[in-house]
């Protein structure tokens, strides 16, 4: 089948099965493999090039993992170490002896038995984070946890894909001492090589580019150049024998710090969603149920066994880290599947011999069962109420949630940033033009390039965890749209409105801001007292007719929005509005006389 016939058949199986089974309560993902086993060789055989397809739908995972590398800072995740190290180092080896042990008593040779216990221990990255955001469960503390073990584990995935034709290899030696030939050489070095471009090409050559881009003002010119940065160095990465995912990961943590990093953000989200979708249909696609009908009990007892003996050990990690039951049954249901970077290790030890070819392929569809078995096993702690929400969920800390987001850093902007970060409040800022963002951070402010009037940049900088949104934009129409939709999809946030003139106040009313402050309002006012003042007027007075002269244009403000798009009806207002002025002066000034 060609690539328009089979983009169809992928785009209607995801319309048809996904929705349904997330309005049942089965959540996505069970959508997305439903849908992939449905129109896989097994059934329909609609779509026959599985391995294919699984190699292309492995971008969704870098993506995925590049923007979780955004989301931490490098400083944060140095202070993330001792957990990582700790819960993420202690599950793969733990984890890796039980299930090596239980291979080697099952009749497997011992080197091969401790590369399937090592191969089984890691999790799936894309299955586990996909159904805890869709879940809400990445700040609780079982989500911070699993997301740090899944983390050492894409990690400990590199090392184990390099060490298996080596170990091979010794093996076949008779542990004989190892020889660095020059292709090995050649390789660590290239490896070596790759990570350096990675770190210096983050850190010295991707803002320029970013800048030079932006300075074009053409959206999908960034959209491109960062396709390019992810997937070009997911390429480079898998030419030098790495991981695409961690290659990925290392760019986002890179550019963490910078100020694209929410645009970004907003720019690769729908790429990842899509392409994650497409890998759990390949998923799905894969699995093999000829041989599932074949021996179902065999397959059954080994499902069960890797589900069992995973959870069991997570569920003592957790327990060890100080969690209660409930949030470590959690963990345990969310990470006992087996994951995607096993199906690339068997294959490394099946060619190297190291693995029978007949159980590799056995073990690749126990791993995919598994997966399948995740997101029933918390449908079904779900409904067992068991574990519904852990007790101990504290602020994430991979996240940057703060409680006020400033949309537009200009000298409005700057002014409420710099009173919040005085009173050592928190807040975000946002700024859609890249003279203005370099101009800041420049003078050392913290500020993020992107556009606030999309609902896609939205999402990215969390507008759903914030509870004051600032629009101190300075384009009248991006101010108006992005009210727009922070009404429509965030009601919950207090919206205060900076309007440029009298016009722009009507506008931001009329789609219903409520708090809105005219820029120049409060400043022409105090400058006209002190006009006042220095003409030889007494200090209460010029304060009275300042006050008669706010209230009444505020009152006016309101009254006006019935009517502020018929200019005839607003010039006969504005007279009307002068003589009534005149005359509340004229009432002051006869009290003044009567005092």
């Amino acid at each position: 089948m060609s690539l328009l016939p089979t983009l169809v058949v992928f785009l209607a199986a995801a319309v048809f099965a996904v929705p349904l089974f997330k309005r049942i309560g089965l959540g996505s993902v069970l959508g997305y493999l439903a849908a992939g086993i449905v129109i896989g060789p097994m059934v329909l055989g609609l779509v026959q090039n599985v391995d294919e397809i699984l190699h292309i739908a492995e971008l969704g995972v870098v993506m995925l993992l590049f923007l979780i590398g955004l989301e931490l800072q490098p400083t944060r995740l140095w202070t993330m170490r001792r957990v990582i190290l700790g819960l993420g180092g202690g599950q793969v080896l733990l984890t890796g002896a039980a299930l090596g042990l239980a291979a080697w008593l099952l009749g497997i040779q011992p080197l091969s038995a401790a590369i399937i216990g090592l191969s089984l221990a890691l999790s799936s990255t894309a299955f586990a984070l996909q159904i805890m955001a869709e879940r809400s469960e990445l700040t609780t503390r079982h989500g911070r946890a699993g997301f740090s073990i899944l983390l050492f584990q894409d990690l400990a995935a590199v090392p184990l894909i390099v060490l298996v034709p080596i170990i091979a290899e010794l093996d076949r030696m008779g542990l004989q001492t190892l020889t660095f030939d020059t292709d090995m050489l050649l390789g660590i070095g290239k490896a070596a090589a790759a990570v350096a471009v990675v770190v210096l090409g983050g850190r010295y050559a991707v803002r320029p580019l970013f800048r030079y881009v932006t300075s074009s003002k053409i959206a999908e010119a960034f959209t491109a150049v960062s396709l390019f940065i992810v997937v070009g160095t997911a390429l480079m990465m898998e030419e030098v024998g790495l991981s695409m995912a961690l290659g990925a990961f290392l760019a986002g943590v890179l550019l963490a710090d910078s100020e694209f990093r929410h645009a970004l953000e907003a720019d690769i989200g729908p790429f990842k969603g899509l392409l994650l979708g497409l890998f759990f249909i390949g998923v799905g696609m894969s699995i093999r149920l000829d041989v599932v009908a074949e021996h179902p009990g065999t397959v059954a007892l080994l499902v069960a066994g890797l589900l069992a003996i995973k959870a069991a050990v997570l569920f003592l990690i957790g327990r060890s880290a100080g969690m209660g039951t409930k949030p470590a049954i959690r963990l345990a249901a969310t990470l006992c599947q087996g994951g995607e970077f096993a199906f690339v290790i068997f294959g490394v030890a099946g060619a190297a011999s190291v693995i029978d070819r007949e159980l590799a392929d056995t073990l690749t569809l126990v791993v995919t069962i598994s997966m399948v078995m995740t997101p029933l096993l918390l449908l079904l702690i779900d409904r067992t109420g068991r574990a519904k929400k852990t007790e101990a969920e504290a602020p994430t800390a991979l996240y940057e949630e703060n409680e006020v987001i400033i949309a537009g850093f200009g000298r409005v902007g700057q002014i409420v940033g710099r009173i919040l970060r005085a009173k050592r409040i928190p807040f975000t800022a946002l700024e859609a033009s890249h003279e203005q963002v370099d101009f800041v951070r420049n003078f050392g402010g913290r500020v993020y390039y992107g556009d606030a009037s999309r609902l896609d940049f939205l999402r990215a900088v969390h507008a759903d965890t914030a509870h004051v949104f600032v629009i101190a934009i300075e384009d009248i129409e991006r101010s108006i749209r992005c009210a727009e939709l922070l009404l429509q999809h965030y009601p919950h946030l207090k919206i205060i409105a900076r309007a440029r003139n009298r016009g722009h106040a009507h506008r931001l009313m009329a789609v219903g801001v409520k708090h809105v402050v005219r820029e120049t309002f409060a400043s022409s006012l105090e400058l006209t007292e002190l006009v006042l003042e220095k003409l030889g007027m007494a200090d209460y007075q010029a304060q009275q007719a300042i006050q008669t002269f706010r209230e009444l244009d505020e009152r006016r403000l309101r009254e006006d929005l019935a009517i502020y798009t018929d200019q005839e009806a607003m010039a006969e207002r504005a007279r009307q509005w002068e003589e009534e002025l005149e005359e509340l002066f004229n009432e002051d000034a006869r009290r003044d006389e009567v005092a």
